[in-house]
């Protein structure tokens, strides 16, 4: 494999002569005993039994005069497996890099993002292949993490929006959902977890269904204070004062995008202003219904017939008082 070189299995070859065959052939001992001697040898030489997952040993026997003393044969395979123990911890580490970035995903979108512990590599297997694999974990995780995080992105606005037209506080309503959500924090510390995009898509739903409602209400009080205006004579000054209530008289729900279009307390003013208008009403339905009584007393007159001016007011007065008839209704009764 590439992680390690002939030289290097030169190297092992070295030390298994001189700590395993050497003494197994010249004092012909059992070779699984000597075996053990070579592992007690030397810690640092305890390597040589872990390479076996990583690499292919062959074996090269050299004439016994080639290899020197046991001191010269260490001092020379020394710095060989310096860096072989150099390049076994640049693998662990770069396994385990990798591991936590994996863990780091899994519990973001599983909503655990605190970590309990580091990640355990597993050094039985610290080849290429395993790590592209790992690697490979790690891009789809990553893609699937900014997948959700432009999910919860577009959810976040959507939520924006609303509140702004709705004339609520959007960081108080994001922030019940999670306090990762608003502009507090950085984009990569949002919350991604199925739990927040489960919260955000109902809270989405529940502000367009608000609107909803709030934009049906606003439109019934518009349209009864355009009626009671048209009934009073109303002058355009006084209209004007409620533009921002009557503009949205037949506006769909998705046309409404204006701030505080929707908000609580313009609902309240329409509806005060209604109340207000509803008890002017009878007062000044009297007061016009008596001068279109006398509109119609004077063409009576020119048309020289006669009728009984007090009846007609008192019938007048009776049916405005007992409400059962639309003011409205009498004016154009009058009319005709």
């Amino acid at each position: 494999m590439s992680f390690f070189f002939p030289a290097l299995a030169s190297t092992i070859t070295v030390l298994h002569y001189v700590f395993v065959l050497k003494p197994a052939l010249t004092e012909k001992k059992p070779l699984r005993s000597e075996t053990t001697n070579f592992e007690n040898a030397s810690p640092k030489y305890d390597l040589v039994r872990e390479l076996g997952p990583y690499c292919f040993l062959w074996f090269d026997l050299q004439p016994e005069k080639s290899l020197g003393t046991i001191k010269e044969q260490l001092a020379a395979i020394a710095p060989a497996l310096e860096q072989l123990w150099k390049q076994k911890e640049g693998r662990i580490k770069e396994f385990f890099d990798v591991q936590s970035q994996i863990q780091k995903i899994c519990g973001e979108i599983a909503g655990t993002s605190e970590q309990v512990g580091g990640p355990i590599v597993d050094e039985a297997d610290l080849s290429l292949k395993k790590l592209d694999e790992f690697q490979s974990q790690l891009q789809e995780l990553q893609k699937e993490k900014s997948e959700r995080l432009h999910k919860v992105l577009e959810f976040v606005s959507t939520v924006h929006d609303l509140c702004a037209v709705l004339g609520m506080d959007f960081f108080r309503t994001v922030t019940e959902v999670h306090p990762s959500l608003n502009d507090s924090t950085g984009v990569q510390s949002k919350s991604i977890s199925n739990d927040t995009l489960s919260r955000l898509a109902k809270t989405v739903l529940a502000l367009k269904e608000d609107k909803k409602q709030r934009l049906h209400k606003l439109q019934e009080l518009a349209t009864q204070l355009i009626d009671l205006w048209n009934l009073m004579d109303t002058p355009q000054e006084e209209r004007r004062l409620f533009d921002h209530v009557t503009c949205n008289v037949s506006a769909s729900v998705d046309e409404v995008t204006i701030p505080g279009a929707l908000a609580l307390d313009l609902i309240e003013e329409a509806e005060v202003e209604v109340e207000r208008l509803d008890q002017l009403k009878a007062s000044r339905m009297k007061e016009i219904a008596f001068k279109k009584q006398a509109e119609l007393e004077d063409i009576f007159a020119r048309a020289h017939i006669e009728i009984d001016p007090e009846a007609a007011r008192e019938k007048i007065m009776d049916l405005i008082d007992s409400g059962n008839i639309e003011p409205s209704e009498l004016l154009a009764d009058m009319d005709n």
